[in-house]
């Protein structure tokens, strides 16, 4: 049996917070490529705008590269990493207890998915 080709796609610095990407992230985890886009095309939330961005460029790859359909394909994995963190400081931020200041944090997310083959499976009769 041939070896199943992955793809591999990575949007990096991506403005919202890892934790709100990661709910848009469970709904299309595991799915096949096409159900995932017409999921993320609907989906209210900020973040599916990247993340279907993203799946619509690994799936570009699998067929520029090597030529891959749409419908062999399916989401193997898709996960959210913690990006860098931008502290709004000396003027944004908030008072904290005790004479204290508290920076603003902005979190950005890298968001990588891999894209992997559809096992076909030929029934003989």
């Amino acid at each position: 049996m041939a070896e199943a080709f992955e793809v591999k796609a990575v949007a990096r610095h991506i403005q919202i917070s890892p934790q709100k990407v990661r709910l848009v992230l469970d709904v299309v985890r595991n799915k096949d490529a096409e159900e995932a886009l017409d999921i993320l095309r609907f989906m209210p939330q900020k973040a599916a705008e990247p993340v279907y961005k993203l799946v619509q460029s690994a799936v570009a790859n699998a067929e520029q590269n090597y030529g891959l359909e749409i419908d062999e394909l399916f989401i193997s994995r898709i996960y959210a990493d913690d990006g860098p963190r931008r502290r709004l400081s000396p003027y944004g931020g908030r008072f904290g207890a005790r004479g204290r200041f508290k920076p603003i944090l902005r979190r950005t997310s890298h968001v990588t998915v891999v894209l992997a083959e559809r096992e076909v499976v030929d029934y003989e009769i």
